[in-house]
């Protein structure tokens, strides 16, 4: 779902500077990828591999590296923690994957809008869609699996986004279909366990699309409150910043553990709540007096700035 929102927005947004300017900045666009995602990124970074290969190791606890650190740290500072996932480098630095997945994506197909008519991005991101499928599903690039290279879901969401869907007759219809299978999607494994694995991931690819669309073109009240609303802003770090944070959690409550005998009930309970607040409480912070430094200066490489 990350992946189609990303594309969704994303491929927009260059669809839209090709449309008003005749081309593609993408200096400009790189640079405003760099202020959104690098500062918290190399951070986590930082923090991970300090985490797993200085302080732990200091304070008793054993922790096997399956990777060559060099190499490593190399493949994190050159955005392919999806490459370094494969050796389990530790819940911390795992969660760079889909990151680095992203980045990649945008790094292979956004220099193709610069020679691309804008009339053709239609038919080249639905076929582009269906060849990332094959390539990942059928095609003898077994890389692509070991490394999760799941670039469908953000060329096919940024199909979707340039379409001007027409109001249908069972337009309602559609849309309620669309809703409750998002529902029997995230809270049961009835697809995962009755399709194929090429025919699920065309699914969810075809579903996350839609729901997208939907959701733009008819926004859900609920969400347009305040409070959702920043969350979304800070969501990112939020993402980010949540194995740490339960890291930290579970140190703390283990120390209870060995003093106190609590109920396995509120154990569960009191270390979701502390997660999902303090979680939170990280995000808003590093937002307010980390990110927002850098993200001040997105404004210096919009499109039509000179």
């Amino acid at each position: 779902m990350f992946f189609s929102l990303s594309g969704f927005l994303i491929f927009r947004q260059l669809y839209a500077e090709k449309i008003k300017t005749s081309g593609i900045d993408l200096k400009k666009f790189y640079l405003r990828r760099l202020l959104r995602i690098f500062p918290v990124y190399y951070l986590v970074v930082f923090i991970g591999l300090f985490y797993y290969n200085l302080f732990l190791p200091a304070i008793g606890v054993p922790v096997e590296r399956n990777y060559d650190l060099a190499k490593g740290i190399l493949l994190l500072i050159t955005f392919f923690p999806n490459v370094l996932l494969v050796n389990n480098p530790g819940g911390i630095l795992e969660i760079l994957w889909s990151i680095g997945i992203e980045e990649q994506c945008y790094l292979f197909v956004a220099p193709l809008f610069l020679f691309l008519p804008a009339r053709y991005y239609k038919m080249f991101f639905l076929i582009l869609s269906f060849v990332f499928v094959y390539l990942y599903e059928f095609s003898d690039l077994i890389f692509l699996k070991d490394y999760k290279m799941i670039f469908f879901y953000f060329t096919f969401a940024g199909w979707c986004s340039l379409q001007n869907f027409r109001k249908q007759t069972f337009q309602k219809f559609t849309d309620t279909a669309v809703y409750i299978l998002m529902i029997l999607f995230f809270t049961t494994d009835l697809f995962i366990d009755y399709l194929s694995e090429p025919a699920y991931f065309i699914f969810a690819m075809l579903l996350f699309g839609y729901f997208i669309t939907i959701f733009v073109r008819k926004p859900i009240s609920f969400f347009e409150n305040r409070t959702l609303i920043y969350l979304g802003k800070i969501s990112y770090g939020i993402y980010m910043y949540h194995v740490i944070v339960m890291q930290l959690v579970g140190f703390i409550f283990l120390k209870l553990l060995s003093k106190f005998k609590i109920n396995d009930t509120v154990i569960i309970f009191l270390s979701n709540f502390t997660v999902i607040g303090l979680t939170i409480f990280t995000a808003h912070v590093s937002y307010r007096y980390y990110e927002k430094r850098f993200l001040n200066k997105k404004k210096l490489y919009r499109i039509g700035n000179k």
